[in-house]
């Protein structure tokens, strides 16, 4: 019995790493989408086609497998979804800052209750709809200073682009919430397969933008978009896929709030650019109200 303890306590510690390796990984994107000087969208086109190509060898040395074809349109309408939020978490991170940009998007989880309810019919719980409560109030606190003061600027000195890019991060969470739920509904599929369709399609669908406007490829430019591809967002789906293994759902995301805490830090430590204190008040609220709702859900499950 002792044995079979310590092998699973060893397990768990080996997810609890993963993911913890995951979500340093993550809250690197901040940083590397704004050293990057390119178009928005050639950025997501660049990012995703490595990561396509970096996932697909991986996938391929470790064993050949076949695609399946469990639940094809919930792999599309994923794909989709996960496309989306790619390319609008860039687009956001070029208009408004970074502490931004990962707070609003991690109200995910609440807009993940709430269609989830809508589309399969999963009533949110009492805990739900209190974390949306205290999530409004955050966004009222949050966007006091996002809204009507840009990054690093006074009101005075601000412009449309804060309040663009704030926008685009909270649809960014919408389409990330609705990934999640496309992912729910195709159980017996494999999820690397949708997130290949993904970066495909994200590449794909980004090319004339690269074509239209060719980026400048510089050492800087290129060491980060590599980055981006191979270790931001290939490598850490591969460590949150062998992580989630071993870990509860409520832990992964406990653990994976190293993101949202990391992310504005690096890019304040290279570029300077700091949050102001409503947002930093407002993304305490909102990240307070997404954890415990998710702790009280999994109590009552």
């Amino acid at each position: 019995m002792k044995l079979i303890h310590h092998a699973g306590q060893s397990e768990k510690g080996k997810g609890i790493t993963a993911i913890a390796l995951c979500a340093l990984l993550w809250s690197t994107s901040g940083l590397l989408i704004k050293l990057i000087p390119w178009n928005p969208l050639a950025i997501s086109g660049a990012r995703s086609f490595i990561a396509f190509l970096f996932i697909l060898i991986v996938r391929f040395i470790e064993k050949p497998k076949k695609f399946g074809n469990s639940r094809m349109l919930y792999r599309i309408l994923g794909a989709i979804s996960y496309g989306a939020t790619m390319i609008l978490f860039v687009l956001a991170n070029k208009l408004t800052s970074s502490a931004n940009v990962i707070l609003l998007q991690y109200i995910a989880p609440v807009w993940a209750a709430l269609l989830g309810w809508l589309l399969i019919g999963e009533k949110p719980k009492g805990a739900h709809w209190a974390a949306l409560g205290a999530v409004a109030v955050g966004l009222v606190i949050f966007f006091k200073d996002s809204l009507f003061a840009g990054p690093g600027t006074s009101v005075q000195n601000n412009d449309f682009r804060t309040i663009t890019g704030n926008i685009i991060a909270i649809i960014s969470g919408i389409t990330f919430a609705l990934y999640s739920v496309f992912m729910r509904l195709e159980k017996d599929g494999r999820p690397e397969d949708t997130i290949l369709f993904a970066h495909l399609g994200t590449a794909l669908f980004c090319l004339p933008f690269f074509l239209i406007q060719p980026p400048r490829l510089t050492p800087v430019a290129l060491g980060s978009v590599l980055g981006l591809g191979i270790f931001q967002i290939g490598l850490a789906s591969l460590l949150f896929a062998y992580g989630i293994r071993r870990v509860t759902a409520v832990q992964s995301m406990l653990i994976a709030l190293i993101e949202p805490v990391m992310n504005p830090v690096w890019v304040f430590l290279i570029t300077g650019e700091r949050p102001g204190p409503a947002t930093l008040a407002g993304g305490t609220v909102i990240l307070t109200a997404v954890v415990l709702s998710s702790i009280w859900s999994n109590k009552g499950a």
